[in-house]
């Protein structure tokens, strides 16, 4: 487990943030700037569990830990990797695959695009969704300046797709979705 005697380090007060393996760096690198967007996923994905998700507590806590790992995998640039690093594995890609197959198989076929909202826990799902693409489209910036684990994306894309069906099941299973109506008629 990890310790955290201190909480205010004041070593950040410059706009410079350390990388998990000591590199100083701007707050600004991409690096953590994918980083930062992950923790708001992981936050995010914290208030719709406790908003009342119901029934999706446990597999939303998976998520966050999963998260944790995610953040690990990124602050730890590749040249500093160890056996004992935190990676990325398609273990975590498949094990949100099959719970997105299982989430879907119980709702309603889509009539038309969804909007978010519905119920409290579906509006915070879908804003879950939302930062997690942000957090996927930062993870790919990072890529195109630094090498990184491809799969670090996989499982973002995939837990979007997750948190999108969660939301549906959120919803009624999909009968109290919020429906697109294209150009506003009968609104």
């Amino acid at each position: 487990m990890v310790r955290l005697t201190s909480i205010t380090t004041r070593t950040g007060d410059d706009g410079q943030t350390s990388l998990a393996d000591g590199t100083r760096v701007s707050k600004a690198d991409a690096r953590i700037v994918a980083q930062g967007s992950v923790d708001e996923l992981n936050a995010a994905v914290g208030l719709a569990a406790a908003l009342g998700a119901a029934g999706m507590a446990g597999l939303l806590q998976r998520i966050q830990n999963d998260l944790f790992d995610l953040g690990a995998d990124i602050t730890v640039p590749d040249s500093a990797k160890t056996e004992q690093s935190l990676r990325m594995t398609a273990r975590h890609i498949e094990a949100l695959e099959q719970a997105v197959a299982e989430v879907n198989g119980r709702l309603q076929p889509l009539s038309s695009f969804v909007l978010p909202g519905g119920t409290v826990a579906a509006a915070h799902l879908h804003v879950a969704r939302t930062i997690a693409r942000r957090a996927e489209r930062d993870v790919w910036a990072l890529a195109a300046e630094a090498e990184i684990n491809p799969l670090i994306g996989q499982y973002l894309n995939r837990v979007s797709d997750l948190l999108f069906v969660m939301a549906r099941d959120a919803n009624d299973g999909g009968r109290g979705d919020v429906l697109w109506v294209p150009g506003g008629a009968d609104t």
